[in-house]
């Protein structure tokens, strides 16, 4: 089974629907900026965090997933500061044991390895902000390691 990464969709429900009718045996992670109601009939199945630009109440900050026996630390970012730096979610991840930190916020797709911590961001379903288009990631626990595939939306 495939983990499917997306984040910032900001209220467009047909595009989470797009990604899911993709991947209909995936396990799905949304990094906030949803800016759905948490009970919206898009987001079900998936596993959901608050975004700057969420404000359902019902949105948790954070959310830890096991997946292949390997914790993974679901936030959207803006209260790492991750336009800065990515040792906030670093340390974050070591606190909590996870090995994968899915984040959003930036709307820039790309993925890298920090002190044997992958940091993932999908980039944004709506609006991306580099050179990759409008996406989201597939990622695989492989051979001890996550393999992660950046997505065009296309």
């Amino acid at each position: 089974m495939t983990l499917i990464v997306m984040s910032d969709s900001h209220r467009s429900a047909a595009v989470i629907e797009q990604v899911k009718a993709k991947h209909p045996q995936a396990t799905y992670i949304h990094c906030g900026d949803s800016e759905l109601p948490f009970d919206h009939e898009a987001l079900i199945g998936i596993t959901i965090v608050k975004g700057n630009c969420d404000v359902d109440p019902h949105y948790s900050l954070e959310q830890v997933l096991l997946y292949e026996g390997q914790k993974v630390l679901i936030v959207h970012g803006h209260q790492h500061h991750v336009n800065q730096s990515p040792l906030s979610l670093v340390y974050r991840a070591q606190e909590v044991g996870a090995s994968l930190v899915c984040f959003g916020h930036t709307h820039c797709a790309g993925f890298e390895q920090y002190d044997n911590v992958t940091l993932l961001n999908p980039g944004s379903l709506v609006k991306s902000r580099n050179e990759l288009p409008e996406g989201y990631a597939i990622v695989e626990w492989r051979h001890q390691q996550w393999q992660v595939t950046i997505m065009p939306l296309l």
